[in-house]
């Protein structure tokens, strides 16, 4: 009998994430206070695509909130009561960012709807200086993240969020343009609402791939029936089952299983080998395998599968 127990830890200093960590911060502090602005231009103009833009804003403040989550909480030490540290914590948060978006689209929507009904008065000039200048916030945070979305997927998510949230910032230009030069001031719920439903495919995903963590479904990419084949087909190895695959938390997978052998004094290299096998093909490196015999398998209360 055998028990096999391998894992990476959290996201060490020297990754791309951490040595990026202040370019995440600055790139925030800029988001965030161009969004209380939009609100606040918003309510001023009366613009709905100017409030909307401020909500596509949340989940570029959201995106960029979790990542240096994930780089400050990975880093933490696990604890006898917390044996995985605070891994979770940015799923949390991204599921919360998820609803609330929703939310907010919602109400955007419905908005944009009573505008079409009833046009409200929108001063042009003042919302399109405040988007202007939402234009130039955005480009200043993808220059800040341009350095380091080739040695980072968190950067570089975040760089694509920002990016995203310039597109809408020239929408709201678009949309003033269009209002200073004809005064159809339907064009700009029209904006609003594209921005809303902009922001609805993202969110639903980032909800969905939240929700799949939380209830430890499967990581995208690993296919446990093709797995179980490839422990199978290691010598020694008679079979293998109870296999289980799951995400601690973006970019940390785990695995477990138990594996029927030939011989328990084998074992320990059986074990190697499924590491190295899971690490260097599925990119899973926290690992807890049972080596057993024939007879403790048939005593397991666990069925094969």
């Amino acid at each position: 009998m055998g028990h096999g127990h391998s894992h990476g830890g959290g996201i060490p200093s020297g990754t791309g994430a951490a040595r990026n960590k202040t370019r995440l911060a600055w790139a925030l502090a800029l988001t965030l206070t161009y969004m209380l602005a939009e609100v606040v231009g918003g309510l001023l103009t009366g613009s709905l695509a100017l409030l909307a833009d401020a909500a596509h804003m949340v989940t570029d403040a959201g995106g960029l909130a979790l990542s240096l989550l994930a780089i400050h909480y990975a880093g933490k030490a696990p604890t006898p009561g917390k044996s995985f540290g605070y891994m979770r914590f940015e799923i949390l948060a991204a599921l919360a960012n998820a609803v609330v978006l929703l939310a907010v689209t919602a109400y955007i929507l419905y908005e944009a709807y009573r505008r079409f009904m009833e046009p409200n008065e929108i001063l042009g000039w003042p919302m399109m200086l405040v988007a202007v200048v939402g234009l130039g916030v955005n480009l200043a945070s993808m220059k800040l993240l341009a350095g380091g979305s080739s040695e980072s997927l968190n950067v570089k998510g975040a760089y694509f969020e920002v990016f995203a949230d310039m597109l809408g910032s020239l929408g709201v230009i678009f949309a003033a343009l269009v209002v200073m030069a004809t005064g159809w001031r339907w064009v700009d719920p029209l904006i609003g609402a594209g921005i809303g439903l902009f922001i609805v495919p993202r969110t639903w995903r980032l909800m969905s791939e939240a929700l799949h963590i939380l209830l430890e479904g499967t990581p995208p990419g690993v296919d446990l029936g093709s797995l179980k084949m490839e422990i199978e087909a290691m010598p020694e190895v008679r079979r293998a089952y109870d296999l289980h695959a799951w995400t601690l938390t973006s970019g940390f997978d785990a695995m477990s299983g138990h594996v029927v052998v030939d011989s328990v004094s084998s074992g320990p290299a059986i074990i190697r080998s499924i590491r190295t096998l899971l690490k260097e093909r599925h990119g899973i490196e926290h690992v807890t395998i049972q080596v057993e015999d024939e007879a403790l398998a048939a005593e397991s209360a666990h069925l094969p599968v």
